[in-house]
């Protein structure tokens, strides 16, 4: 039997849980920031992503006065930074014009200096040319800008070793995919369904040179026999992760508004070894060497892109109910954790009709886990507005960063920590 109990003491919500046969895990919950201002920090924390910098200090949002709608084309969101050694102050430092209620800006602390140095994506207001950005803290500016016109691509996922980032076209997905895209932004590849000079590009950090990994003609060529009409989808990429060592990328190819198009696929960063797999559910999640955290068959399964098999699975049915969740793999790659949707009574349902959140949290090493209290998605239940569940985890893997509506109808910022 579980035991769920949310107690507050002094203002901070403390969940207990404890399951049987394995070592009961303690749950503080905490509410970091507050309205009338909306704090999200975007996209999911996989590949090793997290919001904090190297010492803990600061984490990384976005701020913004409205969220029931997205953003208009060149339409700024403020970047802040919200301070853990000061009750959470949150500082202004810049702003952007490229981003998105799901994935927030693409940030990313620059793993080569973790302290200081963040990436983000912004837009030239004129053009619509969307760019991505280095902003060092210690300096108060901007470092460097990575601007490209042909097609213009920005972060979509920094390899962990710091050498360079992924890039794609969000003016595509804009028109494809507006959940992910950039409303407005530039998309000059737009009149040709799969463009041979379009797709997943490597940027190098240091000398700002881009290469085709692959293009959305390889893409087509590779997924020919499955798709009978496939010369008139248009095609477009999510979710582009590198793993943990930056020799591989896995990523969705997808084409069409109904998503005619849905298949995973990986390839090595110097482009070579062009892969489709089968198809495994949810927020993909890099575990470690090639194998990719995803669901099947009601299951967290283990995915070798190598073998092309799944290979493991992790906790069982009753653990984690619905994998097809946002899911995030600590540091340390011992703790799982899974933000899934539920009902109003607590039963798991497609997201469309789910009014609330739940995390579950997992450690690998002995199976014990905890199961957190709902949080609310207030209206946003669906859609591109939709408030996903998002687990984030910190450098020292005590935590997790995640969104909720709170009483007072603002998106804002909560923290898990378990108390090992």
């Amino acid at each position: 039997m579980w035991c769920n109990k949310l107690v507050r003491i002094c203002g901070v919500f403390l969940a207990l849980a404890c399951s049987p046969g394995a070592e009961g895990l303690k749950l503080k919950i905490t509410q970091l920031t507050y309205g009338p201002h909306h704090h999200f920090f975007g996209y999911i924390g996989q590949s090793l992503t997290t919001p904090w910098n190297a010492s803990g200090r600061y984490i990384l949002s976005l701020r913004t006065t409205f969220h029931d709608r997205m953003p208009k084309p060149g339409e700024a969101a403020e970047v802040v930074l919200i301070d853990a050694h000061h009750d959470y102050r949150v500082l202004p430092v810049e702003k952007c014009r490229a981003w998105n209620f799901q994935q927030g800006t693409m940030f990313y602390w620059n793993p080569r200096h973790p302290e200081t140095q963040f990436f983000f994506n912004d837009r030239d207001p004129e053009t619509n040319l969307v760019y991505t950005v280095l902003y060092d803290i210690e300096q108060k500016k901007r470092i460097r800008e990575y601007r490209f016109e042909d097609p213009p691509v920005a972060n979509g996922g920094v390899s962990p070793t710091g050498e360079f980032f992924l890039a794609i076209n969000y003016g595509r997905m804009a028109r494809l995919r507006p959940t992910t895209g950039y409303p407005g932004a530039a998309d000059p590849t737009a009149a040709t369904p799969a463009p041979d000079n379009d797709g997943i590009f490597r940027v190098d950090v240091e000398t700002g040179k881009q290469k085709l990994i692959v293009s959305f003609r390889q893409l087509r060529d590779l997924l020919r026999e499955r798709h009978k009409k496939i010369e008139a989808v248009e095609f477009y990429i999510n979710h582009s992760l590198c793993n943990r060592t930056g020799e591989y990328v896995y990523f969705f190819a997808r084409g069409g508004k109904s998503m005619a198009v849905n298949v995973p696929c990986s390839v090595r960063t110097d482009g070579t070894e062009l892969r489709a797999h089968e198809h495994i559910g949810g927020h993909p999640e890099w575990d470690e060497g090639t194998v990719v955290i995803g669901a099947k068959d009601g299951r967290q399964v283990r995915y070798d892109i190598n073998q092309q098999a799944i290979v493991g699975r992790i906790a069982t049915r009753e653990i984690i109910p619905e994998p097809e969740g946002d899911i995030s793999l600590s540091p340390d790659a011992n703790w799982l954790a899974c933000g899934y949707s539920i009902g109003a009574r607590g039963q798991t349902r497609p997201s469309r009709d789910c009014p609330h959140n739940r995390y579950v949290i997992v450690r690998r090493s002995d199976g014990a886990y905890a199961r957190s209290p709902k949080f609310s998605r207030g209206p946003y239940k669906d859609g591109a507005l939709r408030i996903d569940g998002a687990p984030r985890w910190n450098r020292e893997q005590t935590a997790i960063l995640f969104p909720a509506m709170t009483d007072d109808k603002t998106r804002q910022l909560h923290l898990i920590e378990v108390e090992k």
